[in-house]
């Protein structure tokens, strides 16, 4: 071999490794394991106060079940019940929410993207539910299904979001009553992640089961957790019959729901932080016995969705202390319980992806990861109060979620001794740049996020000044240009759009379409 080849090959072995170095990654990155204390404002004695206030609830005030069946599953465990309301006896429901599992396992269609949830691992999940999208051009406007596939596409390949969710935003240009059939089809096609499952109403529930059922195997969810229902309250202290009815549907077939009490502090709880958690805590309890009382040992996630009320226009908002004062305490009252919890994380009210838009965000990002939260929804694209979903701060937030991750993960000790002999190496008056401990973990050091502009302000005006919104934008550009579709086995996608063609034929349309203009 000649001086001229070696050469060359010797090349194109260090190009060909900066091209590896460099080029996109699009794995997910496993459950966050956390590292750091946790933040707990409350001492026993108050965690105490807490439970035994939300006990009293239970018990002298009640919870009303608006549904007949729930009513009667009550009768049968042994509450007292007058009219609809629900009197919950405290070891009653000690006895029930014993039997809830304190982690357990999230079965993806890709098995290596299977994800650990409870204990010290948490998982970052996309927001939901937005009947308006900030577009890949910033307009504001109503989402179609291809829209919905998008962020599908967006959240496979984000490597800290380990969820494709569900709705991410509302696919208006669908019949209300097909909608779940083809955004449950959407979760499973555009990402082999985990995802949630629709509870619109009890049938709904009972139709995604059926297609996780195709996907999977009907066995397989007996013994799996694949999927997520979510069931909100109506606070304060009621649960009603289409939440109750998708509960059951998740909870027979073994698949998990998060018993999440709807929050506006101000309107529809006390005025006050601490009685707030008090009453929220009764209802999370309430529904999460009542899991366990359809059946026993199905996974459950102590949930919430909460939010403060403006004192002056009724408004909702994100970012206050409050919230993460609330988000500490009850990850607390979780823990006491030894359940699984649900936060959510970068809400904000904002009205465009503007500083207002960051800093909310960032206020719950680093309350929830602090006060331990499991199930973090929300964690990409929520902005307007949820009012719309937007492709820019989707982005961004997906990558604030991995330096959420980077920094929950605790510090790294394991080049410790490496590194203290690189200062031995260098010496006063040296640097680091060219030593090989710095250029064996160059690119673990220090996150480098792509989405912050870090370059002097000459670079940047030279780079044509762009902010951060168009570069989040570029970006989306980029990432959906080089999507590849996970694909579905072949019969199993059949079977999924048989199911959704026979279920259209049997479910009405009644004019219910919206066109999109």
């Amino acid at each position: 071999m000649g001086a001229v080849e070696t050469r060359a090959r010797s090349r194109g072995g260090r190009h060909a490794r900066r091209a590896l170095r460099t080029a996109p990654s699009f794995g997910m990155l496993p459950a966050l394991k956390r590292g750091l204390p946790l933040c707990e404002p409350m001492d026993e004695e108050q965690i105490r106060r807490i439970d035994d206030a939300s006990m009293t609830i239970l018990e002298e005030v009640g919870v009303v079940f608006r549904d007949d069946i729930a009513l009667e599953d009550w009768r049968r465990a042994g509450a007292v019940i007058r009219d609809n309301r629900v009197h919950l006896d405290r070891d009653l429901v000690r006895e029930l929410i014993r039997t809830i599992p304190e982690s357990f396992t999230y079965h993806a269609r890709d098995p290596q993207k299977s994800v650990e949830l409870g204990g010290p691992h948490s998982i970052f999940v996309p927001m939901t539910g937005a009947p308006y999208l900030r577009d890949l051009e910033n307009e504001r406007r109503l989402p179609t299904l291809d829209d919905l596939a998008m962020f599908h596409k967006l959240a496979q390949m984000s490597p800290a979001l380990h969820s494709s969710a569900h709705h991410i935003v509302e696919p208006m240009d669908m019949v209300v009553g097909h909608r779940h059939l083809h955004i449950t089809y959407s979760s499973m096609k555009y990402s082999d992640k985990t995802f949630m499952g629709m509870t619109t109403s009890p049938k709904n529930a009972e139709d995604v089961m059926e297609m996780c059922a195709i996907l999977f195997g009907a066995d397989y969810l007996e013994t799996h957790p694949v999927t997520t229902g979510n069931c909100n309250g109506n606070s304060p202290l009621v649960w009603d019959e289409t939440m109750l009815g998708a509960m059951r549907a998740f909870c027979r077939r073994n698949q998990p729901v998060l018993c999440s009490p709807f929050v506006l502090g101000g309107a529809n709880t006390p005025a006050s932080t601490v009685p707030t958690v008090a009453q929220l805590n009764a209802e999370a309890l309430s529904a999460l016995a009542y899991t366990q009382v359809v059946r026993k040992g199905c996974p459950a996630i102590y949930g919430h969705y909460l939010s403060t009320v403006s004192m002056q226009s009724g408004a909702p908002m994100a970012g206050t202390p409050e919230i993460s004062l609330m988000n500490f305490m009850i990850g607390q009252m979780a823990r006491f319980y030894r359940v699984p919890w649900r936060s959510s994380s970068n809400l904000g009210g904002a009205k465009t992806f503007d500083a207002q838009a960051g800093y909310e965000s960032a206020t719950t990002l680093s309350a929830v990861l602090h006060a331990g939260a499991h199930y973090i929804w929300h964690s990409a694209g929520w902005n307007e109060a949820g009012m719309h979903c937007s492709v820019a701060k989707f982005v961004v937030d997906a990558e604030q979620c991995a330096m959420g991750y980077r920094m929950a993960e605790g510090p790294r000790w394991d080049d410790f001794d490496e590194a203290l002999a690189a200062v031995r190496d260098v010496g006063p008056g040296g640097h680091y740049l060219g030593h090989p401990h710095t250029q064996a973990n160059f690119q673990r050091a220090f996150f480098m996020p792509q989405m912050f502009d870090n370059n002097s302000i000459e670079q940047w005006q030279a780079d044509g000044a762009v902010e951060i919104t168009e570069r989040a934008l570029r970006q989306a550009r980029k990432l959906l240009n080089e999507y590849r579709e996970p694909k579905l086995d072949e019969a199993k996608d059949d079977a999924l759009r048989d199911y959704i063609a026979r279920r259209e034929r049997e479910i009405p349309a009644i004019d219910e379409l919206n066109q999109v203009h």
